[in-house]
């Protein structure tokens, strides 16, 4: 069984995730363009990507009832439209590290062309909802990629 491929996770590029996606048939709309929120699980997938790379183990911290990242506010920016078939890697970095959140900036590139682009925070969240602290090594391992140090 160790002959099975597993999903890719991206790539660091100094201070920047890369994370390749297609456009499949299911991610457009009847015009062959990708459908607006299909961006949001793009960036999605490559932000939980990140992270899990990052060694942060948030499935982990939900189970031990420390807490999730949760979305806090979003920004995102349409640029040109993707279409059936597109490559297309998402670039992330993190933009300001606070003590209960990260704000990650996101772009959608198909080659040197912005696709789209967003600005997402993410705060910690108690099992209650409140805003909390971030674990120090989770913040550390931000604080690694933002300076390039992976």
């Amino acid at each position: 069984m160790s002959d099975l491929p597993t999903p890719p996770g991206g790539i660091f590029c100094g201070d920047t995730h890369l994370f390749a996606v297609r456009a499949y048939y299911e991610d457009t709309d009847l015009s062959g363009i990708v459908y607006h929120a299909n961006y949001l699980r793009w960036f999605e997938r490559a932000r939980s990507d990140l992270v899990r790379m990052l060694g942060i183990d948030q499935r982990a911290a939900v189970e031990a009832g420390e807490g999730a990242y949760a979305v806090a506010d979003l920004h995102i920016r349409y640029a040109a439209p993707a279409k059936l078939d597109d490559d297309i890697v998402i670039e992330s970095r993190c933009s300001e590290m606070g003590a209960a959140s990260v704000r990650i900036v996101q772009r959608a590139m198909r080659g040197e062309q912005l696709v789209a682009e967003q600005t997402v925070r993410v705060g910690f969240i108690s099992p209650e909802g409140r805003p909390r602290r971030q674990p120090a090594e989770w913040r550390a391992a931000f604080d690694r990629f933002a300076e390039g140090h992976q």
